[in-house]
């Protein structure tokens, strides 16, 4: 079976709610290929490796968490970019991104889907007031200490976590934001959680964690953005019924 690509984008935008978000960079279709989607190709970054990976198979269309034209970075298509876009384009695959929008969805979100590979109850939203959160509060069946919290995000995700302790207490109500949010802690303290979770982690958020007395878990920026896409990718599959194959293309931070 195939699927238009515009009927494509128009159930993307819908179901992901694309319009309610000020983004960095541009949702939807960012690169048009074929008019007309059978395979489907996800990943996290729209990297040459994935682009590679996607003409070997085959794809009609390339959907990623991380896409191009972020603000603030060079207009010119030249260098790394414009070879990545002129293969596309030789082989007339569409690239399409959601950043925000698929970090916020509430079942096949990036922040959704952890708490589902990771077992965590959600309870709330990071930040209540805010119309474009991104985030989420939850807790664990049972207290655990830091240590052993940190030796189940490994077994999920395949990835060892870096833990920096805040205390001595261990681990029951937690708050997480996928990828580089590291500076949404201040969010997770206003909450009263034991332990954020997010992906990086900067120099600043190590003083942030052992003065406030929040434990940090950096479990990786890549590790925890990889099951939002192919949620999305499964439900267009099983919708449409047209093929599609996640590729995980290596990635330690």
């Amino acid at each position: 079976m195939a699927i238009s690509l515009s009927e494509l984008i128009q159930k993307l935008d819908t179901t992901l709610e694309s319009d309610r978000y000020r983004d960095y960079c541009p949702n939807g279709l960012q690169v048009e290929g074929k008019s007309e989607i059978k395979r489907l190709v996800t990943g996290v970054t729209a990297c040459q490796s994935l682009i590679d990976a996607a003409v070997e198979q085959q794809a009609d269309a390339i959907l990623v968490h991380h896409g191009y034209f972020w603000k603030g970075e060079d207009a010119a298509i030249a260098g790394m970019k414009r070879r990545r876009i002129q293969k596309l384009l030789q082989h007339d695959i569409s690239l399409i991104a959601y950043h925000l929008p698929l970090d916020a969805h509430q079942t096949m979100g990036n922040n959704a889907r952890l708490a589902d590979i990771l077992g965590w109850k959600i309870t709330g939203p990071l930040e209540p007031q805010n119309r474009q959160n991104i985030g989420f509060e939850g807790e664990l069946d049972k207290p655990v200490a830091l240590a052993d919290f940190g030796k189940q995000i490994a077994s999920g995700l395949n990835r060892e976590p870096l833990l920096i302790a805040g205390g001595e207490h261990p681990v029951k109500r937690i708050a997480w934001c996928t990828g580089g949010a590291q500076d949404y802690i201040d969010h997770a303290l206003a909450l009263g959680v034991d332990a954020f979770i997010s992906g990086e982690i900067s120099e600043r958020t190590v003083h942030t964690a052992r003065e406030c007395g929040i434990h940090y878990i950096a479990a990786g920026h890549h590790a925890t953005e990889r099951y939002g896409v192919q949620a999305v990718g499964d439900w267009l599959a099983a919708d449409c019924g047209i093929e599609h194959l996640f590729i995980d293309i290596d990635n330690p931070v």
